[in-house]
C-alpha cells in the first residue's frame, strides 16, 4: 500500500508541478504545498475532521475552504487541495509535497541531504561535508542537520537512497560482527 500511495502521490505532484511550470510559479506552489502539508500534519483535529467518514463532504469542503487562503493563497493550489479532499486523497498530502519538492529540486539541479551527527556540527565542518557530497553527487546539496547522540561520534549522510555512514556506532557494530564470526 505504501508503494501504491507513493505512486499516486507522485502522479498528483507531477500534475501540480506541470501547472506550476506552465504558469512560472512552481517555486511558490511548492512552498504553499509544503505549508499546507505541515498544517495538515500538525493538526490532529484537522486530520480527524477531513478524514472522518461521518462528517459530510460539504462540511469538509467548508472547513478546508476557510483554512486554505491563510496557507495557500494561490487559486491553483487551493483548487488542488479541494480536489484531493473530494477524491479522498487528502491523507497523501505529505507524500505529494515530498514528491513535488523532489521534482522542483531535480529541475533546479539540486538534491537534499540529511546529515546526522552525534553533536551539532560547526559551519566549517558542515561546509566540508556539503562540499564532499556535492562532489560525489555532481549537484548542489541542500543540507538538513540532525543530532543523534547514539551515533557516539562521526556522521551519517543520507542523500536520496545513498547512505554514507561514518558513525562510531556503525564502526563498533561492524567490529563486533567480525569478532563474533
Amino acid at each position: 500500500m505504501a508503494v501504491l500511495g507513493g505512486s499516486i502521490a507522485r502522479r498528483y505532484a507531477k500534475a501540480l508541478f506541470g501547472l506550476g511550470i506552465a504558469e512560472g510559479t512552481y517555486d511558490r506552489f511548492g512552498q504553499e504545498l509544503d505549508d499546507l502539508a505541515r498544517m495538515y500534519e500538525g493538526s490532529a483535529d484537522l486530520r480527524s475532521a477531513l478524514e472522518n467518514p461521518v462528517i459530510k463532504p460539504s462540511e469538509k469542503l467548508a472547513i478546508l475552504r476557510v483554512m486554505l487562503p491563510r496557507v495557500a493563497p494561490s487559486p491553483a493550489v487551493q483548487r488542488f487541495a479541494l480536489l484531493l479532499l473530494q477524491r479522498g486523497r487528502i491523507p497523501l498530502l505529505r507524500g505529494i509535497a515530498r514528491a513535488y519538492r523532489e521534482l522542483a529540486d531535480t529541475r533546479a539541479g539540486q538534491v537534499r541531504a540529511t546529515i546526522t551527527s552525534a553533536a551539532p556540527l560547526g559551519s566549517a565542518d558542515l561546509d566540508r561535508v556539503r562540499g564532499a557530497l556535492e562532489k560525489r553527487t555532481g549537484r548542489k546539496v541542500i543540507v538538513e542537520t540532525k543530532v543523534d547522540p547514539d551515533l557516539i561520534g562521526g556522521i551519517v549522510a543520507r542523500v536520496g537512497d545513498l547512505v554514507l555512514d561514518g558513525s562510531v556506532r556503525s564502526q563498533l557494530e561492524e567490529m563486533r560482527r567480525r569478532l563474533l564470526n
